[in-house]
């Protein structure tokens, strides 16, 4: 059956939801155990972001979420990503670097080097994990996982940001397909053509999607509050994956500064930027944003992830200080809803205005 044929009962039935709020994987340390649990105690889908941890941290999260709740959660996964090509501009890129370094009084920043992208034993560990849902960004899920996912009775989810890459994610076999707006803060998913190309807003995605595969639809982008929520299921969503949101919940783990970095700035102060990890992706303008990406030089950015792995210690040292001018700022385009709050009073008030939104529409 099309799922748009479907009512949204049968849609989140079909993939295994109590309610259309799904709190977005963000992958560096945002969604903790006790946010995860929180969010799935109140009644949404909780999320952990994997991509950055090891197989024993994945398995170190899952108990710690199991002990505190017994609903299911997710885990996403960024896709298997090849080795960069040596970049001609590292000694540029590491001086762009280097007077925030001396500032914060690290020693001076060293030439990063590639790790073992390690989607293997991540994926292992997923498995492992007890998680109900495999999501994956940045590419497909290779045609294995998604066999291993099922045959374990996890459901699958990939992340478009246009409807060839929908396209190409159901052929592959997910359940569900999540439509990332523009809008979105983090990273852009988008794995076909120019990630910085490929902006195509929420309102305008979704559908498209929605009429162009034949699995549920997950909008995701710019989504704040109950009137969002009705809006993207009046677009043929199924349910929506919500992040900026949740960023300034009490349990949310990024510094205190990123919190009100959020909760200060404006709907015009968010940008897309490759200075921090080397992959397009939309947060708060600030001093080393401006100043590391040059549009002149775009090449004095490192290739994910070795950019990534050649900030990490400016943005560690930089969150322990509070010092938000060098921090990834990762925030959507709706951040001037977000308010500081427990995660189960905002899943809460996020229900109550899906619910009342839908009946004044009705109305």
């Amino acid at each position: 059956m099309p799922a748009h044929s479907e009512s949204l009962a049968e849609s989140l039935e079909r993939l295994g939801l109590r309610s259309p709020v799904i709190q977005a994987p963000m992958a560096g340390g945002g969604d903790t155990a006790a946010l995860v649990a929180a969010v799935n105690e109140a009644g949404g889908l909780g999320f952990v972001g994997a991509a950055y941890l090891t197989d024993a941290q994945i398995a170190e999260r899952a108990r710690d979420i199991r002990g505190r709740t017994a609903l299911p959660f997710g885990v996403n996964l960024f896709a298997p990503t090849p080795a960069p090509a040596p970049s001609p501009a590292l000694a540029e890129a590491l001086a762009r670097v280097a007077p925030f370094h001396a500032e914060l009084g690290l020693p001076a920043p060293e030439a990063p080097a590639y790790a073992e992208d390690g989607f293997d034993r991540r994926f292992a560990a997923l498995l492992d994990s007890g998680a109900a849902f495999y999501s994956v960004t940045f590419g497909l899920p290779p045609a294995d996982t998604v066999a291993a996912a099922k045959a374990h009775g996890l459901r699958v989810l990939g992340t478009a940001t246009t409807v060839a890459e929908a396209v190409a994610l159901e052929r592959v076999g997910v359940d569900a397909v999540i439509a990332q707006g523009s809008e979105a803060g983090g990273h852009r998913g988008s794995f076909i053509g120019d990630p910085a190309a490929n902006l195509i807003g929420t309102m305008a995605l979704v559908p498209q999607v929605v009429d162009a595969v034949g699995v549920p639809v997950i909008a995701s982008g710019g989504i704040m509050d109950g009137r969002g929520i009705a809006a993207a299921l009046a677009l043929g969503a199924a349910a929506v994956q919500m992040g900026t949101v949740f960023l300034t919940c009490d349990e949310a783990g990024v510094p205190d500064a990123h919190k009100d970095a959020i909760l200060a700035a404006r709907e015009d102060q968010t940008r897309l930027t490759r200075a921090f990890s080397g992959r397009p992706a939309r947060g708060i303008v600030n001093r080393f944003m401006a100043t590391v990406e040059d549009p002149r030089a775009p090449d004095a950015v490192l290739p994910f992830p070795m950019q990534n792995t050649l900030t990490r210690p400016l943005r560690t040292a930089a969150g322990k200080a509070g010092r938000a001018e060098f921090l990834s700022l990762w925030a959507g385009q709706g951040l001037g809803l977000a308010r500081r709050r427990p995660a189960a009073g905002l899943v809460a008030d996020l229900l109550r205005g899906t619910e009342a939104t839908l009946g004044r529409l009705a109305r």
